[in-house]
């Protein structure tokens, strides 16, 4: 080999070299960098996942020294939202709560497929409530007197196949009632038709309510969960008030399009476990009723899927027509 020959092949390896070194200090880019991320919540604000989404995002940014824009895209129950994140880079930079259970049906995303895991915020109840001018004053009476007529009950949910909704179809299933389900894009909303007595109950989150049931504006007839909640000391179970057996948990899992590097997924879910012990965040989840719920990235997907499962049981016998 000539040494013309041998300097050229020297500096083709130098240059491969420097190459390689630019791609490794690429793909190993320190994050965040200098951008906001933006946070999307399926809903209109005021809600229970608004509320909560807010509350975190706040504790998780100051953590990571980085903004988090709450973005609010309301519509089709969540699906909406869960579209735009799925069609986002998997950078970290765009993350979607997911409030569960809810059943979208084949043709949107889902946290498994589309959709990777990042956490889960927290678990708590529904609360089933009733305007203040209904005479029934428990659920006994209430399950009663819709049975008696039953054609003239309705309740709000924040959207078909929304957690709510199906805790209101297997309120049906177990209590044989026939409440006609009436969705709303959001529990706010919601709130004001039943006040107002456009709708007589509603299957709720804690948050949008609980301000009306303290003020006497609302009646709070049960909470959907095995356990009474501090924020409504006072309000029994669904099993306590004579509905044995009866179980509905709302949970709000946080997740981001397929593609996001591990060690990124694993800050996220980091900052989002000590963002628990946030004191606003503390009193939001308080506020609403809900316990922390940190699961790592694979328990948080599993503990989604089982959940997604076990209420498309409920949805295939109440006939649920899913987009």
């Amino acid at each position: 080999m000539t040494t013309s020959t041998t300097r050229r092949h020297l500096l083709r390896l130098s240059a491969l070299a420097l190459s390689a070194m630019a791609l490794g200090a690429h793909a190993e880019a320190p994050w965040p960098e200098a951008k906001p991320i933006t946070w999307i919540v399926g809903f209109v604000p005021g809600g229970s996942v608004d509320v909560l989404t807010r509350a975190f995002a706040k504790a998780v940014s100051d953590q990571i020294g980085q903004s988090i824009v709450v973005d609010n895209v309301p519509g089709a129950s969540g699906a909406l939202a869960l579209k735009q994140a799925a069609r986002a880079k998997g950078d970290g930079y765009t993350l979607v709560t997911v409030p569960g259970p809810v059943l979208f049906g084949q043709k949107q995303p889902e946290v498994g497929r589309e959709l990777q895991a990042v956490g889960l915020l927290s678990q708590g109840p529904i609360v089933l409530v009733g305007g203040a001018s209904l005479p029934q004053a428990d659920l006994s009476s209430l399950i009663a007197a819709m049975k008696k007529n039953p054609q003239q009950w309705d309740y709000a949910s924040s959207g078909i196949g929304t957690g709510q909704h199906l805790a209101g179809e297997l309120f049906n299933q177990m209590a044989g009632t026939q409440m006609l389900h009436v969705p709303y894009k959001g529990g706010g909303q919601a709130v004001v038709d039943i006040v107002g007595g456009q709708v007589k109950l509603g299957m709720l989150g804690v948050t949008p309510v609980l301000a009306q049931i303290k003020a006497g504006q609302l009646r709070a007839y049960a909470v959907t969960t095995p356990y009474r909640i501090p924020s409504l000391p006072n309000v029994p179970t669904m099993s306590e008030a004579g509905l044995k057996g009866y179980e509905a948990t709302q949970y709000f899992a946080v997740a981001a399009a397929k593609g996001v590097p591990e060690p990124v997924v694993a800050r996220l879910n980091a900052a989002i476990a000590k963002a628990a012990e946030n004191p606003q965040v503390k009193a939001a989840l308080e506020a609403g009723g809900q316990l922390p719920g940190h699961m790592s990235p694979a328990e948080a997907e599993k503990f989604v899927q089982d959940s997604l499962r076990k209420f498309g049981d409920v949805a295939t016998k109440a006939k649920i027509v899913l987009n």
